[in-house]
């Protein structure tokens, strides 16, 4: 028997931060900033450091990463960092519900890209940017129904595949 937590593993793709203030100075790539994905477990991903986007001065990654999230897990956070000479600075943060993208039972499509935006808030709780990214559900447990044989009245049970 497998004794790990089962998970579904998501495709998550950070895209761009628009208005993002370091210092009430709006952020720049001088800033180093990179974005850390937490999926209430102790692992984490990390994108690589923001680019200038030429176009509307916004900074971007298109960072793709594949976050392993756990069944029992009811959210995701995002949080942008800044990489400084005296170590790493938190920039904002965004807790995202894993029912935006997941829905219910059989709500959403596995594989259905979504693209979301959210609103950081820094460590005292005040606005500061928006994060874009897409999610889709590359991997779930899947859950099928099989005839219980051993008890006599032939109920359904549920159980992983």
């Amino acid at each position: 028997m497998d004794a790990r937590c089962p998970v579904r593993t998501l495709e998550l793709t950070v895209q761009s931060v628009e208005g993002l203030r370091l210092d009430r100075k709006p952020a720049t790539t001088k800033n180093n900033l990179f974005v850390v994905v937490r999926a209430e477990s102790i692992n984490s991903y990390t994108t690589c450091m923001a680019k200038e986007d030429d176009t509307n001065n916004n900074l971007t990654w298109n960072h793709k990463l594949d976050v392993d999230v756990p069944l029992h897990a009811s959210s995701i956070t995002l949080e942008v960092k800044s990489k400084t000479l005296k170590g790493v600075k938190d920039v904002g943060i965004a807790r995202v519900a894993v029912s935006e993208f997941m829905g219910g039972f059989g709500s959403v499509p596995q594989h259905c890209l979504q693209f979301l935006s959210y609103r950081l808030r820094d460590w005292e709780g005040r606005r500061n940017g928006v994060l874009n990214f897409s999610v889709r559900v590359v991997n779930s447990p899947e859950y099928f129904y099989t005839n219980n044989l051993s008890g006599t009245n032939g109920d359904l049970t549920n159980s992983f595949k």
